[in-house]
């Protein structure tokens, strides 16, 4: 298999995930209290969202990989 073809492939599965989970979630934990032995912590849920341009470029681009490599057959 091309390398072309192969990333396009990566790109659409990319491009796919993004458009279908919009982003993902992340859970840091913090301390909030740390007196000598006593330490408090919180967990902080945190997301980043992905717009949805990122999956159509990724998409995009994916499709135009695998027409290209194709093309150079």
């Amino acid at each position: 298999m091309k390398p072309s073809t192969l990333a396009g492939i990566v790109l659409i599965a990319i491009g796919l995930v993004a458009f279908t989970y919009q982003g993902f979630t992340y859970t840091t934990r913090e301390k909030v209290v740390d007196v000598g032995p006593i330490q408090i912590t919180a967990d902080k849920t945190k997301t980043l969202p992905l717009p949805p341009i990122v999956g159509a470029i990724a998409l995009v681009g994916g499709i135009v990989l695998l027409v290209m490599g194709n093309k150079k057959s």
